[in-house]
């Protein structure tokens, strides 16, 4: 198995989810702006999309979309606990939670970080994120973790998509919750394994 990653990309979030569910995987980076992997590879021939992640099964099969990826890893290892049972009412939170970090955050930080994007847009989508981290902030009131006291695949990617602020000029401190929800996150042994590999720092 193998999974196509760019350094604190989106792709970080199945990056940890295979850690901690014990998975075994190669890494094979990848520059999103030559479109090119770190061995040379053309990766408009490995993804159409030309993003980031993919993960590619032994077989040659390969899935896109994050939230997709980390939901199949969690169920290949459900002793993982990393996401509940199917068909129970825990698991439709987990993907509650996934589609509201893919399209109420993921989505509202990605033009923000394009230059051409209008400063008066980009300082809209900041409001926006500053709303959402409201709500967010008294979600995670007496909470470890989304779903309470579990690690789940929708910590990886609230995670991922969460730490972006401070490169977007958003400070964390002023939703305490959410602040010490990603600085707990980042102290997970399998989440610092992640950052190492891909040369980031905490």
């Amino acid at each position: 198995m193998k999974l196509y990653f760019a350094p604190g990309a989106c792709s970080l979030s199945p990056h940890i989810v295979l850690r901690e569910a014990g998975i075994p995987f190669e890494l094979e980076q990848v520059d999103t702006r030559e479109k090119k992997t770190k061995s040379g590879k053309d990766y408009w021939a490995i993804n159409p999309k030309g993003q980031v992640p993919v993960l590619e099964f032994d077989n040659g099969e390969r899935l896109t979309e994050g939230p997709v990826i980390v939901q199949v890893l969690a169920d290949q290892k459900p002793a993982s606990a990393l996401t509940p049972p199917p068909g129970t009412m825990d698991r439709a939170r987990v993907q509650e939670w996934l589609n509201f970090v893919g399209s109420e955050l993921h989505k509202t930080f990605g033009p923000i970080f394009r230059p051409t994007t209008p400063d008066e847009y980009k300082k809209i989508s900041r409001e926006n994120l500053g709303k959402r981290f409201d709500w967010l902030d008294t979600q995670l009131t007496g909470k470890q973790y989304l779903m309470g006291d579990k690690f789940t695949v929708a910590d990886a990617y609230m995670f991922t998509v969460v730490r972006w602020s401070p490169r977007v000029e958003i400070n964390l401190a002023k939703w305490p919750n959410l602040k010490a929800y990603i600085d707990r996150v980042a102290q997970r042994p399998m989440v610092q394994e992640a950052f190492k590999a891909e040369g980031l720092t905490m």
